[in-house]
């Protein structure tokens, strides 16, 4: 299946926060996405909900048209407004931007003179920056009430491209701004945290959008609870597309990469091997390990310490990722809930197909057709467990033999965790960027 230029703008300005482990490229067709339907997303609870106590909301049928004309209209809106309090989106923000010309509107979006040279990192007031990044983190419109977990995600797939043997991507230059790097499947949903940061950089010109990716970032982690990370300034943006000549799409990982083909909804569990794991899951491993985080420079530990400190924070969105819900209760604050559920929780492949979820009350772990994930829920078994979900690519964390020990590590010690994630996540976001 091949995917046109046109059609993976298209699926970048789909969904919300999704995992930084995104589905293989190619995975859902133009008209597949389209069909899941923008702004249709819902949770089983209100934003409140991620501290406890938030009142239930209606779920929205994903394939009603007036949600996705509604969504639109309101995206359109906002990255239209003048830089006022209003223009963050607070209350109006609903989900995506629209695929009909908001997606390089956003991607492409002019830079202002500073922009057009990186910002000057020596002028700008970083702590005027921060505090301004404050005051958007909370937006109640907007996934479970916070903006932290997709500004994570958009510093993590802006770094994530990074590669030791020829010094190509990284986060230096921002490149997700062009069309190319914001079409790879892999940066769907990421044109909303894009949008979002467009008042602030219109505030603040000097900073380029590089440095305020990733300061959205380390913001976003301190305010959940996170590490707080030392900010490095000085990256450079692109002055052009002409760095493209030098990339490629791929660097970024899949979650489902060299495992078993999924062929039948009806009979997803013949993916499992006689152990419970998904057949192929050692190539994946592989993906996983050498061809993303070892291109990187990065070793065991500082993988695991990543993947469990970052995948605490968001959701997935079968609009975006292809791939459906939260992976753990808490998604706004940072914890070492991921490493501990787990190895601690019962897990059950499901497909699209398994429709039984709807019925139980875990429609939100119900995938995009082709793709597969675990879920901590099973058929016929109902209970007040909140609803939650591994990617393939999560699960090779406890069925490696030599990732295991260190997440079982993560899994006892919260502490331990946040120190080495901030130390892998700040090396991350520094790859390339020839910082001393």
């Amino acid at each position: 299946m091949k995917f046109s230029l046109l059609a993976l703008s298209t699926a970048a300005a789909l969904g919300g926060t999704d995992a930084f482990l995104a589905p293989q490229q190619p995975r859902l067709s133009s008209s597949a996405l389209a069909g899941y339907g923008i702004g249709s997303w819902n949770k089983k609870s209100s934003p409140s909900s991620a501290g406890g106590g938030g009142a239930a909301v209606a779920t929205r049928n994903p394939w009603d048209d007036a949600n996705k004309a509604n969504t639109v209209s309101k995206s359109d809106t906002f990255i239209k407004a003048p830089t006022t309090k209003k223009s963050y989106g607070l209350g109006s923000w609903n989900k995506s931007a629209s695929p009909g010309g908001t997606t390089s509107a956003v991607a492409n979006a002019p830079p202002s003179a500073a922009a057009a040279t990186g910002g000057c990192p020596f002028h700008a007031n970083y702590d005027a920056i921060r505090d301004e990044l404050k005051l958007i983190m909370d937006n109640p419109s907007w996934d479970d009430g916070s903006l932290a977990p997709i500004f994570l995600r958009l510093a993590w797939h802006s770094s994530g491209t990074y590669d030791a043997a020829t010094g190509t991507g990284g986060s230096n230059g921002a490149g997700m701004r062009f069309q190319n790097e914001a079409a790879d499947p892999e940066n769907a949903g990421l044109a909303p945290a894009r949008a979002f940061l467009e008042p602030v950089k219109r505030k603040f010109p000097e900073i380029s959008y590089s440095d305020l990716w990733i300061l959205a970032a380390y913001v976003g982690l301190e305010v959940t609870g996170g590490p707080v990370i030392d900010f490095q300034p000085g990256r450079v943006d692109h002055p052009d597309e002409s760095y493209w000549e030098q990339m490629s799409y791929g660097r970024l990982p899949a979650a489902e990469k060299y495992c078993c083909p999924h062929l039948d909804d009806s009979n997803v569990s013949s993916s499992l091997d006689e152990t419970g794991k998904v057949k192929g899951w050692e190539g994946l491993c592989t993906h996983v390990r050498n061809e993303v985080f070892y291109r990187m420079g990065f070793n065991d530990q500082e993988i695991v310490a990543l993947l469990c400190g970052g995948h605490v924070y968001g959701r997935c969105h079968p609009n975006a990722s292809g791939y459906a819900g939260p992976w753990v209760e808490n998604m706004t604050e940072f914890s070492n809930e991921y490493a501990t559920d787990m190895i601690e929780d019962e897990w059950t492949l499901v497909s699209h197909g398994d429709t039984w979820l709807d019925a139980q009350g875990s429609a939100e772990l119900r995938p995009a057709p082709g793709n597969r994930q675990f879920v901590n829920q099973k058929k016929g078994v109902t209970g007040d467990d909140p609803n939650q979900m591994m990617l393939l690519s999560d699960m090779i964390l406890a069925w490696d033999p030599d990732f295991r020990p260190i997440l079982e590590m993560y899994a006892e010690d919260e502490d331990k965790l946040k120190v080495d994630f901030g130390a892998a996540f700040k090396r991350l976001t520094e790859l390339g960027c020839g910082f001393p």
